[in-house]
């Protein structure tokens, strides 16, 4: 698909209260050489970066638990979500902001990430690229318990599980978080743990 096939015509901002979202009117030309004009809504809520906590030794992985809204209103009926840490990147490049994100919500400090991939989550609809990280942990990393910063009103539980048990989470459906399910298998088929 190359840029001359796509032309957008109109930009109106729909919201700009938490992040910004766009309804966006462009002409498009399709395969048969036709011109179409479509109309779509865009979620513009900045880049993020995730990253799978692991130690190989004890295999053991890293995980988050909190109260995730939008899941509630679609029949998560505690709201709670079992994730691996992530966070938006603001002004950081996706290594610091993990290495920043990672402390802030597991109490974990580490130094050295490896990125593994990046991906568009919800390409229909939102804008974000999220950078997928791998990086193993001991307990000498434990700075702080973690549980992210009050201020940001994030109330994070940390958990280390048996890389095993994740495993069996994800096919019980404890885990329905997508970037969590990739990272889990990324770290099955490479056997990271």
């Amino acid at each position: 698909m190359k840029k001359d096939t796509i032309k957008i015509t109109k930009k109106e901002i729909l919201s700009d209260n938490w992040y910004t979202l766009h309804k966006v009117t462009y002409e498009y030309l399709n395969k048969n050489g036709e011109w179409e004009t479509h109309s779509r809504e865009a979620y513009d809520r900045g880049n993020g970066a995730v990253i799978l906590l692991y130690n190989t030794a004890n295999r053991k992985i890293i995980l988050t638990n909190q109260f995730r809204l939008p899941t509630y209103i679609n029949g998560n009926d505690s709201g709670m979500m079992i994730e691996a840490c992530a966070g938006l990147l603001d002004q950081d490049n996706p290594e610091d902001c993990i290495r920043k994100e990672t402390q802030e919500e597991t109490g974990y400090k580490i130094s050295k990430v490896k990125k593994i991939f990046e991906s568009y989550m919800s390409p229909g609809s939102v804008t974000e690229i999220l950078y997928f990280f791998v990086a193993e942990y001991n307990e000498n990393m434990k700075v702080s318990e973690g549980g992210g910063i009050p201020e940001e009103q994030e109330n994070i539980e940390v958990l280390e599980l048996d890389f095993d048990r994740a495993i069996e989470m994800l096919y019980s459906g404890e885990i329905k978080d997508a970037k969590t399910i990739m990272l889990l298998q990324y770290a099955k088929i490479h056997n990271l743990v």
